[in-house]
């Protein structure tokens, strides 16, 4: 997949400005889910299900994006606005998400059934944030490291102050949120093609041709194993995509080696440079951050953009 030089007017260089905190702070529990690409694939598919459910989202993507000719490409950009979020110096992640809701304010219309919709409306923000960081962390949680209740609340309450740039009014916090919101919208949920077409694209290897096609498809099936099985029902996902013992196995080994082998170039590599730290940061031990942060000693480099405006 070509890496992304510019997004939204931003150079994209996680490097710089020199010592400016990201929204996330280094010892965040959004470091380390957001470096792991496996957590990222199975989550970031499982979230586009999800927001697929609802026919206003559907019909908002399919109609005013490209998505249904560059179906990687959009998922690449829109990977690109979470990575700023979570390791972009925070002037960078303001100025790329005033620019996706530039591009929001312009989409509005009708689905198939002809109810009314638009981009910005407060409901459809709120599911769209809330399918996000539910797949990513499900997919860390299952296939990467189990996390207990309060590192998965601290996950979501790193997110707050991104996801209301966003516009979003009802950030999750914990869990049961993400279950409230879903209870509430999944009546209006039902089946399409769009689903399983995209699902076939995830399938067949496109997003990475170097990367074996079986494990493509296990991917696309662990995506929809971490689906609320309501709603897999509803969207008609079913013994096809079931995810064998040794499929999960694979992927949970893959996970695994993901979340020790450090990438050099990537946003949190880069950022990492940006903020004064050793370039492999988010993959060292636990016990090895937090050294590496008291040695700092208070420069602010645990600190975030968010609690800096506070």
């Amino acid at each position: 997949m070509q890496k992304l030089k510019s997004y939204l007017g931003w150079k994209v260089d996680f490097t710089v400005p020199q010592g400016e905190p990201a929204y996330a702070a280094p010892d965040s529990i959004s470091w380390q889910v957001f470096k792991n690409p496996i957590a990222l694939a199975i989550g970031g598919v499982a979230a586009v299900l999800l927001e697929f459910a609802d026919a206003r989202i559907r019909s908002g993507v399919w109609d005013h994006s490209v998505f249904k000719t560059d179906p990687i490409g959009r998922s690449q950009r829109t990977g690109m606005a979470a990575m700023v979020g979570v390791y972009g110096p925070a002037s960078a992640a303001r100025r790329v998400i005033q620019g996706v809701t530039n591009m929001h304010a312009r989409v509005e219309g009708q689905t198939p059934s002809g109810e009314h919709y638009k981009a910005l409306d407060v409901e459809l923000l709120d599911w769209v944030s809330a399918t996000a960081s539910y797949g990513f962390l499900t997919a860390y949680d299952r296939f990467v490291k189990p996390l207990s209740y309060e590192e998965k609340c601290r996950f979501y309450e790193e997110g707050v102050e991104v996801a209301k740039l966003y516009g979003v009014q009802n950030p999750l916090r914990r869990p049961e949120d993400f279950d409230a919101m879903l209870a509430k919208l999944e009546p209006g949920f039902e089946p399409h093609p769009i689903n399983t077409e995209f699902l076939d694209i995830i399938k067949s290897g496109q997003a990475a041709r170097n990367v074996p096609k079986a494990l493509h498809r296990a991917l696309a099936n662990a995506s929809v194993s971490i689906l609320p099985g309501s709603v897999r029902k509803t969207l008609e996902l079913g013994r096809d995509y079931d995810l064998g013992a040794l499929a999960s196995t694979s992927i949970k080994a893959v996970g695994k080696i993901a979340d020790r082998t450090p990438v050099k170039g990537s946003p949190p590599a880069d950022a990492a440079i940006r903020l004064g730290l050793p370039w492999n940061f988010a993959w060292k031990s636990e016990g090895a951050r937090r050294q590496i942060l008291a040695t700092r000693g208070p420069s602010g480099i645990g600190t975030t953009a968010a609690s800096l405006n506070r």
